[in-house]
């Protein structure tokens, strides 16, 4: 994380340039909210995503995140108009300790995160829909890596697709940039539902309330593991793994859940 708990503590006093953001019984919901522009990413709007990033993870009240959009487009991908002639624009946050890598922003993430998918999503959005653990999308919406068409190359996307989809398949995306219709792209992996325009909210509503069934501390210990092995040798992951479900014993929700189960009710889950 490139801001640190005592940073985020407090969300900016005037709100986001770039972001909306709400918060309701556990759930953060960040809106990308730069439509004008279909929501394409530059560098204030990078930073103020890591700050907001930053808040869901160092704040227990938050179980879990819904990205959302507003306007017609999900994420166009970076502004190439930054990227060629720079930003003199000031976040509405602290300047971040390093450069926002998007393809690590979620995943760096302990909670589960929902891209909730309005529209089409082109080149660099596709960081954010590909490292979501759940991405819910309208059947109109149309999925797209056009960086070989400007002389770019999708590096960090074809990263985080090789843990969605065949080798071959994620290579394909990024050499031929062809453009995915939801079916298509639910069919591969890039997304995990398809639903109409007016099903949307109510799908991720769902989803959302049924990740708040289950404790939130061993969710945050599964996605920390799952992060963790992908750097540990394989003679070394059985027993971090052991070590992972001593410890998640030992936590309240853990008690909670096994005192709940004994005694035939549902759990109170505190997140501790």
């Amino acid at each position: 994380m490139l801001y640190t708990a005592q940073q985020t503590t407090s969300l900016p006093t005037n709100g986001f340039q770039y972001l909306l953001l709400s918060v309701d019984d556990h759930v953060l919901t960040i809106t990308l909210n730069r439509p004008q522009k279909k929501n394409a990413l530059h560098p204030p709007m990078l930073a103020e995503l890591a700050f907001a990033l930053a808040h869901a993870q160092h704040n227990p009240a938050v179980w879990l995140v819904v990205l959302a959009a507003a306007g017609d487009t999900f994420c166009a991908g970076m502004d190439l108009k930054s990227l060629t002639n720079g930003s003199d624009e000031r976040p509405a946050v602290p300047e971040p300790t390093g450069p926002v890598r998007l393809g690590e922003l979620l995943q760096q993430l302990d909670k589960p995160t929902i891209a909730q998918v309005q529209g089409g999503v082109y080149a660099g959005g596709f960081l954010l829909v590909a490292g979501c653990t759940y991405a819910v999308a309208v059947e109109t919406a149309t999925f797209s890596l056009p960086e070989v068409k400007r002389g770019l190359f999708p590096f960090q996307v074809l990263a985080l697709l090789f843990d969605l989809m065949p080798a071959r398949k994620a290579l394909d995306l990024c050499l031929r940039a062809q453009t995915l219709t939801a079916d298509e792209a639910l069919e591969i992996g890039l997304i995990t539902d398809k639903v109409s325009a007016d099903q949307l909210l109510t799908t991720v509503d769902r989803l959302a309330d049924e990740l708040k069934q289950v404790s939130p501390t061993a969710i945050q210990f599964g996605l920390r593991a799952r992060r963790a092995l992908k750097s540990l040798p394989p003679d070394q992951q059985q027993a971090y793994l052991y070590e992972q479900f001593v410890q998640l014993q030992q936590t309240p929700d853990a008690r909670e859940g096994m005192t709940a189960f004994l005694e035939k009710r549902p759990p109170k889950w505190s997140g501790d």
